[in-house]
């Protein structure tokens, strides 16, 4: 039995999908499951039934997914162990973090670390799901919320503020009683930027929902109405003007978060520092 073939059936029954287990192991869909159909001919066994839209585990599957388990976890903590041997500051240091922290705070910034440690290369992830830190999906990564998960270490490094924003012409021509909001989608309805928003907007209509920020802010830069945007965006950005409504903001924390067997690996931490150095 190849170990590969085992690894890729047991990120099916992990994640659920062809394609979310293709992106929890960096390969297309395609790869995910010629590789359960190499490992169902050598084990003989049907472990997924192959449905139009989606794989379900057969019986068979989800005993073999059960006992499977735990292997993968002991390859993490392999790996995690090589890593966490390497007293040299180089090699390859994974960021995961939401895509406006990435584009905005970490990219432009990168030089410094490049100049400082030349044999550290970064992967930089900005995506809204959680990567994983036990599976290795990435070394660091920032959360918006403190993590609950086994084996982690977090630390508030950070706080940001939110503001309404729109085109300095939507803000100029438009009373307060006709503004219109660019939001989240329902997916986000419990982020408390959302709420917040929500309250302010009242009955006031919703022209756009969208689970992406980047978005929202192009779609306030058009004049279509105001959109929640942290400050760090939208004060960077001349074609956005603040709204001011007074009261008391709404803010995120900022959590840098780390396996703790990675904790004293010297790029690891050379990496943390310099995340941290971008929030202040």
């Amino acid at each position: 039995m190849d170990w590969t073939d085992l690894q890729h059936f047991l990120a099916l029954a992990r994640e659920g999908s062809l394609s979310a287990a293709a992106r929890s192991l960096g390969v297309d869909h395609v790869t995910v499951a010629r590789r359960v159909a190499a490992l169902e001919t050598v084990m003989s066994l049907k472990l997924v039934d192959r449905r139009p839209r989606s794989y379900e585990l057969t019986e068979d599957g989800k005993r073999i997914a059960k006992i499977g388990a735990p292997m993968v976890e002991t390859a993490f903590a392999v790996e995690r162990a090589a890593q966490a041997s390497k007293s040299e500051i180089g090699g390859e240091i994974t960021i995961s973090a939401p895509p406006s922290l990435a584009n905005l705070l970490i990219a432009p910034k990168l030089i410094g670390l490049r100049q400082k440690h030349p044999g550290i290369t970064i992967k930089l992830i900005g995506e809204k799901r959680t990567a994983s830190i036990n599976r290795r999906e990435a070394d660091l990564a920032l959360r918006l919320s403190r993590p609950m998960e086994p084996g982690l270490i977090a630390r508030k490094i950070g706080y940001f503020e939110f503001a309404l924003y729109g085109s300095p012409d939507y803000l100029k021509t438009t009373p307060p009683h006709a503004f219109a909001f660019v939001a989240y989608d329902s997916s986000m309805d419990d982020v408390p930027q959302q709420r917040w928003l929500r309250r302010f907007a009242g009955t006031r209509e919703i022209v756009l929902r969208t689970n992406d920020l980047e978005n929202q802010a192009a779609a306030a830069r058009t004049g279509i109405g105001l959109a929640a945007l942290p400050r760090f965006l939208g004060e960077a950005d001349p074609r956005l003007e603040r709204h001011d409504i007074g009261g008391r903001p709404v803010g995120r924390e900022v959590w840098l978060v780390l396996h703790r067997d990675l904790r004293r690996t010297p790029a690891v931490r050379a990496v943390a520092s310099f995340i941290e150095g971008c929030l202040t």
